[in-house]
């Protein structure tokens, strides 16, 4: 069912909590990378402009069971402050007496920040009593925090059973219609990119990829797993010993279903990552003593034929060890050949956003996922609770 979203609630003269995704590094007290700040931005101005306050609400890294100084959103309420060009107040906690007097004293136009989230247990256990007393800080609630949609927590799935309204905001919808386009109606062919260290994190998604797909290309540490299935000696290079049948059961099924599965021909070795450099090998010729940290340029050429072709791409995880400078090559290469296509292309996932923003083609990426994990479920066809809590549009 359609969800409902935020241009559907009545928000003059009300409370509106919003759960964003504040969880951004810190160096020394100071946001070093805003980017999920800035991406919560016109939902915010939105509830502010359409005459209402906002209760805004966010996790920060992972404090153990309590209130620690070193994972306080002081700094993030400093930057918001920034872009926003409006006060943005830190509220002490995130429930209590100081917290609900403050968020009830609030005049349209005007935001206050509660403390993380995660400084109370509650909050990772979906406690309903935790839950209860957000709610009661605001009139209705908008989930911004597409990044932590894959969590049944407090702030994002019990509050909707005390707090409604519920409604996606502006960057939940647009990670939605950005995922939705690629599972539900893609133009095609449909071509998915995976790289990263392990095939076991990528394990349910590879199987639900096989059945959705045209192309499936496969790089980064996770494809030695994959070539060990195919019987190639691939030396100190990363495997999973116990994928191994996973992978060729995954091979088997690509290549009944008609699914073209694109993996490396040649690979940059080295003694190891932190190795001065490393030299392109064929993957019939990797020594034993050493270990792929990258695609090789044949690997390159072919990836990047594979994408050109694509009307469709989806992207997570890098094609090698990419902030090694030696190793980066393929991975920035890849990186290029995704913005250069014609396709409509998503990606998401840290390093993914990483490798596009080294490339300099962020620009010329179709869509860019500030989500991770829940990125991964919802290519898996998982259900979200984050999204399953929202009320449904009528």
């Amino acid at each position: 069912m359609p969800k409902l979203t935020i241009e559907q609630l009545p928000l003059s003269g009300k409370r509106v909590f919003v759960r964003a995704d504040l969880n951004v590094p810190l160096e020394g007290g100071t946001v070093t990378d805003d980017t999920r700040l800035r991406a919560v931005i016109p939902t915010m101005r939105y509830v502010l402009d359409a005459g209402a306050s906002v209760v805004l609400a966010s996790h920060l890294g992972r404090p153990k069971g309590g209130p620690d100084p070193k994972y306080s959103l002081a700094p993030v309420a400093e930057r918001l402050r920034v872009l926003l060009e409006r006060p943005v107040p830190l509220a002490p906690d995130c429930v209590g007496p100081s917290t609900a007097a403050q968020a009830q004293a609030l005049k349209p136009g005007e935001v206050l920040l509660l403390e993380n989230l995660r400084f109370h247990p509650e909050e990772e256990k979906n406690d309903d009593g935790f839950a209860r007393q957000l709610a009661q800080l605001a009139d209705c609630y908008v989930d911004d925090a597409f990044a932590a949609a894959h969590r049944a927590h407090a702030s994002i799935a019990a509050i909707t059973r005390h707090l409604q309204p519920a409604a996606a905001g502006l960057l939940m919808q647009r990670e939605l219609a950005a995922l939705g386009r690629i599972l539900e109606s893609p133009e095609r062919p449909l071509v998915a990119l995976l790289g990263g260290a392990k095939v076991s994190d990528k394990v349910a998604l590879v199987e639900h990829l096989i059945g959705k797909v045209d192309a499936l290309v496969i790089g980064g540490g996770m494809a030695f797993t994959f070539l060990r299935a195919l019987g190639h000696s691939i030396g100190r290079s990363l495997v999973e010993p116990e994928r191994i049948e996973t992978a060729r059961a995954a091979l088997e099924a690509a290549r009944r279903r008609g699914v073209q599965l694109t993996l490396p021909v040649d690979v940059v070795v080295a003694d190891g990552v932190d190795s001065d450099g490393g030299r392109a090998v064929g993957i019939r010729e990797i020594p034993d003593a050493q270990m792929g940290l990258d695609i090789g340029p044949r690997t390159t050429e072919r990836f990047a034929a594979v994408l050109k072709s694509a009307r469709t791409i989806v992207w997570n995880g890098p094609m090698g060890v990419f902030e090694k400078p030696p190793f980066a090559a393929g991975t920035l290469a890849v990186a290029r050949a995704v913005a250069e296509a014609t396709a409509f292309s998503v990606i998401g996932g840290g390093d993914t956003i990483a490798a596009v923003n080294m490339a300099g083609v962020a620009d010329r990426i179709g869509y860019i996922s500030t989500a991770g994990g829940a990125f991964l479920e919802f290519l898996e066809g998982r259900s979200l609770p984050g999204v399953e809590a929202l009320t449904e549009a009528r």
